[in-house]
Order: structure tokens, then sequence, then C-alpha cells
């Protein structure tokens, strides 16, 4: 790809953060009424997730009508192109039920090689994460601040994220998760894709998930990785369709959060 089409690439998706805001945000702390999409869990999905993805889906097909498209909520299409944009419109719809501002959108772009380019926008707040093609950046109050993640090598020194202890399965990932928990020097739950930002800004060190969707982490794989980051399964391998996801600040700290995860 030639650095033309990257620029074209990364301005086109800083510009959908206000198409997404335009949307979201006139929903939020609304009272919005939500379904129930799992049989035995809690799983809400909202008017403002579904008119927000069919948006961004919009403003994608109009500027690249070949592309694929995917997310949470709508079917996918143009899936054999080799240019695929995968969308979570409001990743963590409990907080937005809740009136907390730590969900955000999550819109990345794919390759055949895999995310290539990824953005996390929290309007709330006023700031997005946008990383891939070399540069990873917080942008906010008109100012662009490098992401580069934190040294820490050692679990000891570490804090860990998740976002619930109810998203690892009883059976083999909660002892899992509770090892490397027991390692690491703090643990925090309850941040959804922010944790994967503030892991790529410096002050999160490692991010142990499971139960993802792939547009749950699509766009925060070259967020993490072009801040310096790694992020997998929890077998060490290439994340291609969710699942157990670890992230941690560098290749050392990675090593040990694999190492405490599969004893």
């Amino acid at each position: 790809m030639d650095e033309e089409l990257k620029l074209e690439l990364r301005q086109f998706l800083c510009g959908l953060v206000k198409v997404a805001t335009a949307t979201t945000v006139p929903y939020f702390r609304s009272g919005l009424a939500y379904e129930n999409k799992s049989s035995n869990g809690f799983d809400p999905v909202t008017l403002a997730d579904r008119a927000t993805e069919q948006v961004i889906r919009n403003s994608i097909l109009d500027q690249y009508p070949d592309h694929g498209v995917s997310g949470e909520e709508l079917e996918p299409l143009n899936s054999d192109s080799p240019y695929q944009w995968v969308i979570d419109p409001i990743d963590g719809t409990k907080a937005f039920l809740c009136g907390l501002p730590t969900w955000a959108t999550l819109i990345g772009l794919c390759d055949q090689t895999g995310p290539i380019l990824g953005l996390m926008s929290q309007p709330i707040v006023g700031e997005y994460f946008i990383g891939g093609f070399g540069v990873a950046e917080s942008i906010g109050d008109d100012k662009h601040v490098p992401l580069h993640t934190s040294d820490v090598t050692q679990l000891s020194d570490a804090s860990v994220f998740a976002t619930s202890p109810d998203m690892f399965s009883p059976d083999g990932e909660l002892s899992q998760f509770n090892a490397l928990s027991r390692a690491a020097r703090l643990t925090r739950f309850g941040v959804d894709s922010y944790a994967y930002c503030m892991l790529a800004a410096g002050y999160i060190d490692v991010v142990a998930e499971a139960g993802l969707g792939f547009y749950d982490v699509a766009a925060l794989i070259p967020i993490v990785q072009t801040a310096g980051g790694v992020i997998t399964d929890w077998a060490g391998l290439p994340i291609e369709s969710g699942g157990a996801v670890v992230a941690a600040a560098n290749p050392a700290l990675h090593a040990a959060a694999l190492a405490a995860l599969n004893p």
C-alpha cells in the first residue's frame, strides 16, 4: 500500500469520529430502552448501537463501495473484498446504559494479513485513539499525543485489567486469569476497550479477556501493536476471530503473562 493511500485511509477513519459521535451522544444518558441478545446472561443492544453501526457503514460504503463491512449488529457486506472494515458501534453497551463514559466506538480496517488500522473513540471524554501505518496517537482538544507502552517487564510490577470476571469460563479460563492476577501488582475491572488504549498510552501493563468477538478487538490490535505492545490469543497466536485475548506492554511482559495464563 502506497503512502498516499495510507494517509487517505487514516484521514477518512479520523473523519468517522464525527459521524459516530453525532449518532451516539444524543442517546447517552437518555433513558434508552434495550433488548437482551443473550438467552443465558445479559448482552444488551440498543437503538443507539444499531443506528451508529448503520451510519458508519453508510459512510464507509459511500467512500469505498468495493470494501467489505462487518460489525456486531448488522449482516456483513462484500465479504470477499481484500479490505474489510470491522465495526463495534458501542463497545461497552452495559456502561453506556449505566451512564458511564467508558464505552467507545471501535472501527478497524483489515487487509488479507489482518488488522492494519484502528480507531477507538470516546466522545464524552473527548478523545480518540488511532494506530496503524507506523503511527499511534491519542487526539483530543486539538492535541496529538504519541502513544508508547510502558517498560514494565515483571508481572510483580504490572497492572492487569479485564472488563469483568464474568467473561471467563468457570471451568478453565477463570482459574487461568486468577493465576495471572495473583502474579500481578494489581488487578482492576470494568473499562472495556479503554484498557487497551491506556495500555498503548503506557498507563496499564496487561489486559487479559475472553469471550470476545472479532469486532471487540480488531480496531485495538493496530493501536496496541503500533504503540509497542504485543497482543495475541492465550496461546500466543495471532487473533483471527476474537476469543481469549492477552495484550501486554512489551514482548517480555507478554511472555510472562502467557506463562501465568498457561502454567
